[in-house]
């Protein structure tokens, strides 16, 4: 059995932040991850993946892209050395290859069991994202016999799929950047469209990023959201990242030979049915982008740029059929293969603290969860609208190092 203060359960961008602060506290910790560093970025990604925020982006406690290509955006295996060097660099305590098999709440703390051995600490932080598992729905068992089901954390190349056409079910950014990959393997795609976040990757000569960090929609907080609930359950949006720096939307893919349907709603023999609200949720998704895009304008105006930068423009506007398509029988015409870009939700089977909601959601407020000692990172919207991004688990693992090391002075006070 073996004695820490705190316990970091992950060692992706979120725990080597929070690693880093409580290193600066002088607080003893360590970090237990199931694979290696930057594990989910070595194993669960697709081969051509880039990230969508740009290098200069990537910002960590005390460490930052240092390259030439500043505007570009950084491969899988430059991620994964990145991450890898920021966890050399800064001495983290991480204990490879021990996967989390239980958390315990004791009278001091608690109880992590792992399959290589047993751990005590006062504090439990968890940095396991909250991309574990691919959501797939409950339809998906309904699919006939013959037809592959894929999702993104299996999928790694078009040659893997069966040949014959693919049903992408989902356009938010990884539904959109498959569909126009496996589309240019030659293989048909279909694009099932719900609800959807269109942005342009550059604005006025600048990439979307860097207008949303310079006026600071990106630290966005709680207090200024009506509905926290809402906005963490908001769909990334549809960008790519991209030597060319290319743009992504429905209009680009149908201009590729990509066809678009509504929401996928139920299959029933063989037969897919779509929604018939294709028309209205595109032209949702066009009038937030113009909202966005005007904000930007705003900000320029009033801070300066304005006189040096290109003029205001805006996307033309998302193209549907004039009938879209409600149903589609998979087999007679010719899709082997649905793959499901529907999001992702956090694994906690191995949590025995309750503090889990009825959808199995953490109970936290901004990442103090509802249990004394114990603390989660990485989830999105957790304290700001960066939440999720590399450049912001920094600001939210600051600011709950803050809030843990007062925790534990108040318990060693209490202890004595």
């Amino acid at each position: 059995m073996r004695k820490t203060s705190v316990i970091v359960i992950g060692a992706g961008p979120a725990g080597l932040a929070m690693s880093r602060h409580l290193s600066m506290r002088s607080i003893d910790h360590v970090l237990l991850e199931r694979g290696q560093v930057a594990n989910s970025w070595r194993t669960e990604r697709w081969e051509s993946l880039r990230l969508l925020t740009p290098n200069w982006q990537s910002r960590l406690p005390g460490f930052a892209y240092s390259g030439p290509d500043a505007d570009g955006f950084r491969t899988m295996p430059e991620t994964i050395d990145f991450l890898a060097g920021y966890a050399e660099s800064i001495a983290a305590p991480v204990e490879t290859h021990t996967k989390v098999t239980s958390v315990r709440a004791e009278a001091d703390g608690y109880l992590v069991t792992t399959d290589r051995g047993s751990w005590r600490s006062r504090c439990v932080v968890i940095a396991s994202g909250g991309c574990n598992i691919a959501s797939v729905p409950g339809m998906a068992s309904a699919l006939p016999p013959g037809i592959q089901s894929v999702t993104p954390m299996e999928y790694r190349r078009p040659d893997q799929l069966a040949a014959g056409g693919v049903l992408v079910v989902g356009a938010s950014a990884t539904g959109v950047q498959l569909a126009q990959e496996i589309q240019a393997s030659g293989r048909q795609v279909t694009l099932a469209v719900g609800e959807h976040v269109r942005a342009p990757r550059t604005y006025r000569g600048r990439d979307i990023k860097w207008w949303m960090d310079a006026s600071g929609l990106l630290d966005m907080g709680l207090d200024d959201i009506d509905d926290v609930n809402r906005v963490r359950n908001v769909p990334s949006m549809q960008l790519v990242g991209t030597p060319g720096h290319e743009r992504i939307d429905l209009n680009i893919l149908q201009d590729v030979g990509v066809r678009i349907a509504g929401r996928l709603v139920g299959l029933d023999a063989g037969k897919a049915q779509f929604s018939g609200a294709l028309a209205n949720v595109c032209k949702l998704a066009d009038l937030k982008q113009n909202r966005l895009l005007s904000a930007i304008d705003a900000w320029a105006q009033a801070n300066g740029p304005e006189a040096t930068i290109a003029a205001p423009e805006r996307p033309a506007p998302t193209r549907v059929p004039e009938t879209p398509r409600l149903t589609m029988d998979l087999l007679s015409e010719g899709v082997r293969t649905v793959l499901w870009a529907t999001g992702y939700r956090p694994d906690y089977s191995w949590l025995d603290v309750p503090v889990l909601d009825r959808k199995g959601r953490l109970r936290h407020q901004a990442g103090v969860v509802d249990a004394p000692g114990m603390y989660v990172l990485g989830l999105p919207f957790l304290r700001k609208r960066k939440s999720t991004l590399i450049d912001g688990v920094g600001d939210d693992a600051r600011a709950l190092s803050d809030h843990l090391a007062n925790y534990l002075a108040g318990a060693r006070a209490a202890a004595a």
